[in-house]
């Protein structure tokens, strides 16, 4: 079994975090495409979509996080935990809760935590701050 501890930073709660198989990555941010971006052949006029943050918000006032409230469409997320190891590649996989909701993202092979792009289904969804929206499984080396 891996320890993931050992290769992230960042984490909100362990012992919920490693409750399933592998381990559960949280939302810290939840960014809007604004603007296209641009991709060529060689990469001379590669050119990033521009993003901005997506607004949240207490569902009520004495409530220590917030919430993304998401149509439906096309967002990045941002995770709170960090990968450190610099020698091992994992699979970055959508939750089943998502899943069953219409929300996925695709998965990945990463030796690092990028932005990830999110796609929410037609009834939208609300994910709340530190939400576990992903989870990483098995580490190999590179």
């Amino acid at each position: 079994m891996v320890e993931y501890r050992q290769f992230l930073s960042g984490i909100v709660h362990e012992p919920t975090q490693t409750e399933g198989r592998g381990f559960d990555l949280t939302v810290a941010e939840v960014y809007e495409i604004t603007e296209p971006g641009r991709v060529d052949f060689g990469g001379g006029e590669l050119e990033a979509a521009e993003i901005e943050p997506h607004d949240s918000e207490k569902r009520h006032d004495e409530d220590d996080y917030e919430w993304w409230h998401l149509d439906e469409g096309q967002y990045l997320v941002e995770y709170n935990e960090e990968i450190t190891a610099d020698d091992l590649t994992f699979v970055l996989q959508t939750r089943d809760e998502l899943l069953a909701r219409g929300v996925f993202h695709p998965t990945l092979h990463v030796t690092e935590l990028p932005q990830v792009p999110l796609s929410v289904g037609g009834a939208g969804l609300a994910i709340k701050e530190n939400a576990r929206v992903s989870t990483l499984v098995g580490a190999d080396p590179l």
